[in-house]
């Protein structure tokens, strides 16, 4: 019966991991058989090599622990999907969508993998988010969307935008000569800023803040030390240092490989939560930037109306123009 036992294994994972390259089959029966976590690195480093193109996996054979899985790899997420169904399967352990979002490297997936097999509990990862969760949450769309990755980490956002040439305004910026104006990178950075207001976990943000209500306010302190062309990947940071509603102020800063290309002291937006509904009333007025929540009522304490009361509570936002 043991023997029976044993057999269906070896059978199973032959089938599951056909394809993988050699010594993935055999790693994977000596972690069933023996939970030999030493085996996991050869398991995901095997499965992952099966669902690769050629050029791909010539990449990936000379990668580190440092490799992006997207960036680098060019893996997409389907692909990703597929990896972590059949690690699944053969290291019979569960895999959180929440949690797999997060793993950006060749080695957040070992670790990861590593812990789940061991029973332990996963090691916390700053958010990290990609062009199509950007896309999805923030106000700005294409042509001027200028995020492609964005990680949150505390009172910190980091994010990426690589100049591919094709951006409409390069064309007048200048005649064949295009140059990445210092102006949309400071509009990159306040982007940033606003995707940390979306999505960031500051102590400061009392409630879920509404995309429609950020404006940019002002800007203090820029200073712009490089040119940057097509080809070149900006690497962006935004450091939160005071938000007290409706004001958020950031400091934020951007590099090309090791070199500084342009920094701001100080980017103000402004901002406003979405309203609270209080079911109890029939028809409720709720002032969108209360932390308490109080309600308006029907008629204000001097006697307006309900519309003058609305009107005094009411945020006013105005787009910032800049002066002459």
């Amino acid at each position: 019966m043991e023997t029976k036992s044993q057999d269906s294994i070896q059978d199973d994972l032959k089938d599951l991991l056909k394809r993988c390259p050699a010594g993935t089959y055999e790693a994977a029966l000596a972690f069933r058989q023996d939970k030999d976590i030493s085996q996991i690195e050869t398991i995901v480093m095997g499965v992952i090599d099966r669902h690769l193109e050629p050029e791909q996996r010539e990449i990936l054979s000379k990668s580190d622990d440092d490799m992006r899985m997207y960036e680098d790899l060019g893996m997409d997420s389907l692909t990703m999907l597929e990896i972590v169904m059949l690690v699944e399967q053969t290291l019979q352990v569960s895999i959180d969508n929440e949690e797999l979002r997060d793993l950006r490297t060749i080695g957040d997936v070992k670790a990861y993998l590593s812990a789940k097999a061991k029973g332990e509990k996963p090691p916390t990862r700053s958010k990290t988010y990609r062009i199509e969760e950007i896309a999805s949450l923030m106000p700005h769309r294409e042509p001027f969307l200028f995020l492609e990755s964005v990680k949150i980490d505390g009172d910190e956002a980091t994010g990426t935008y690589r100049i591919s040439g094709n951006e409409y305004f390069l064309e007048g910026h200048f005649k064949e000569n295009p140059v990445f104006p210092a102006s949309i990178m400071i509009e990159a950075l306040g982007q940033l800023c606003v995707f940390f207001l979306l999505k960031g976990e500051s102590s400061s943000l009392t409630s879920k803040v509404d995309p429609s209500t950020i404006f940019f306010t002002s800007c203090d302190g820029v200073k712009c030390r490089r040119i940057c062309k097509p080809g070149d990947e900006l690497s962006l940071k935004v450091r939160v240092y005071r938000i007290r509603h409706p004001l958020a102020c950031f400091k934020g800063e951007i590099t090309v490989g090791d070199e500084r290309t342009s920094n701001a002291e100080e980017i103000k937006l402004a901002f406003d939560y979405y309203p609270v509904i209080d079911a109890q009333e029939s028809s409720p007025l709720v002032e969108a930037g209360n932390h308490e929540g109080t309600r308006n009522s029907s008629t204000s304490s001097n006697g307006s109306s309900q519309k003058e009361a609305e009107a005094e509570t009411t945020p006013r936002f105005v787009k910032y123009v800049p002066e002459n």
